[in-house]
Parts: structure tokens; sequence; C-alpha cells
């Protein structure tokens, strides 16, 4: 099973640039997870009949969005997070207006395991949304996920933004205690693996530098690879043993992300 996670910074751009098709032909994922859509459902000319489609769209035109591409039926889907969760950490209670209705998260379930993608807010230039991400976005979401996997294993993929170590992060010394590289930040990160989820691509590969997942605009970021990993797959402790491929695909364009995928043995 071929899965591959996207943030594609705009479907109907990315559509329009023919990327979008030529992706899909190319690597014929069975799941494909994307972010930041900024688009709903029917608003992009996808046309992939071979395909089931799940989305999650933000009420604000042309902001965030998660959808999920399947070639398999799932048996059932989750919008946001189980009951009760949204509500114990308050998360309608942000100044920028209700993260649960900016279409940051979908939950697949497939026979064996789940499938799910999310779009974490980003913690802002000024760091005023990193309490959000520390205090209530990523608590919820690791309680979402452990609430899941007690039916079966979880994999969780998407922009988490937020490079998790040093390693993740191209000039580390000078990315400290910005947005996107805070000890708050990196703590979320940090209690997804203390939790039992594993990051595929650092499992596979411990100690490769200059693997990175998005780069700016500016100074020619990505030519020059300055650039974060902050794209993952996180895989329950009892299948990622069952992982056989992780894998970065920078040659993909498009997005000022790229693909992330996984192959797992099921």
């Amino acid at each position: 099973m071929k899965l591959y996670s996207w943030n594609i910074n705009g479907i109907r751009a990315v559509i329009n640039k023919g990327a979008f098709h030529k992706f899909i032909t190319e690597y014929q994922p069975d799941v494909l997870c994307l972010q930041e859509t900024k688009a709903k459902q029917g608003q992009a000319e996808i046309n992939l009949p071979e395909y089931y489609e799940y989305w999650n769209d933000a009420d604000k035109p042309g902001y965030s969005g998660v959808a999920i591409l399947s070639k398999i039926k799932p048996i059932s889907i989750i919008n946001g997070f189980v009951d009760g969760i949204a509500e114990k950490y308050d998360l309608a209670n942000d100044k920028y207006g209700n993260p649960m209705k900016e279409g940051r998260i979908i939950s697949t379930e497939f026979e064996e395991l789940w499938v799910i993608t999310l779009y974490s807010p980003n913690g802002k230039e000024d760091l005023s949304r990193v309490p959000l991400r520390h205090k209530q976005w990523d608590p919820a979401v690791l309680e979402h996920i452990k609430a899941l996997e007690k039916t079966k294993p979880v994999l969780i993929c998407g922009d988490f933004n937020v490079a998790h170590t040093d390693i993740d992060v191209d000039n580390p010394k000078t990315k400290k205690g910005k947005h996107g590289f805070t000890a708050e930040e990196k703590s979320g990160f940090d209690a997804f693996e203390s939790a039992g989820f594993v990051d595929t691509f650092r499992a596979q590969y411990p100690d490769r530098s200059g693997a990175y997942t998005w780069w700016s605009h500016w100074a020619n970021a990505r030519t020059r690879n300055i650039g974060w990993r902050i794209d993952y797959w996180l895989a329950s402790k009892s299948v990622a043993s069952q992982i056989i491929n992780a894998e970065i695909h920078p040659e993909v364009m498009g997005s000022d992300h790229c693909p992330v995928s996984i192959e797992i043995k099921l």
C-alpha cells in the first residue's frame, strides 16, 4: 500500500500548472493525503474516477482545508476530532478563529488501520498562535489519535508546521525560538513520539541531513536546498516494522512543499 502526503498550497493552482495529474500518473498513490487545498469540494476539477474523495473544507474561502483521495473505500470518516476533544481543549477560543472550522484534520478508517491527515496551525511570525499549538491543538491531536489507536493502528501524516530537531532544518542556530522551531512546538512532537508514534522517515534515515519538505519562496531557497522538514508520516509502533519504505520527493514540483510517502506491507 503506497501512501503519499502533500501540502499542495492550493489545489486549483497545482491542477492549472499540470503538476497534480502528472504526479498522480507518475506515482500512482493508493492513498493521497492533501493539505492546504484552499478550495471546497467541487471547486477543483480533479476528475480521478478511480479515487474516492473525502474533504474537510475551511469555512473561510480559499483558506486551509484537507482532503484524502483513496483507491480503497474507507469504512468510516471523521472530520475533526472524536466527540468531546475539541470542547475539552477549548479549541473554539482562539483569536484567529476556531481551528475546527479551518478544515484541518480528517481520519479515515480502513480494514487494518486508520489513516489520518492534518494541517497544524502555523505558530505565526510573532508567535501569537504558539500557545494554541502548545496547550490545545497538539494535545487534542494526540488524544484523538490515541483514542482511535484503541481500535486499530494509526498512520498520521501532514504538515505539522514544526521542524522537530536540528537536523530537520537548515542552519538551526538561526532558527531557534522562531515559529516552527520553538521549544513549545517541538515539545508537541516529542509527545507524539513519547506516546509510541514513530517518525517513519527518521526511523529509516536517522542521520540524513538536508532532507527537507518545505522551502521559502525567497532567495532561491529550493534550488539551494535551504529548507525545513515539517511534513511527516507517523506510525503506531505496532505497524512501524511493516513500513518498507519512507521517502521525501523534492523532485515533485507545483507547491512550496514536496510530497512525503511511505509504503506499508499489510
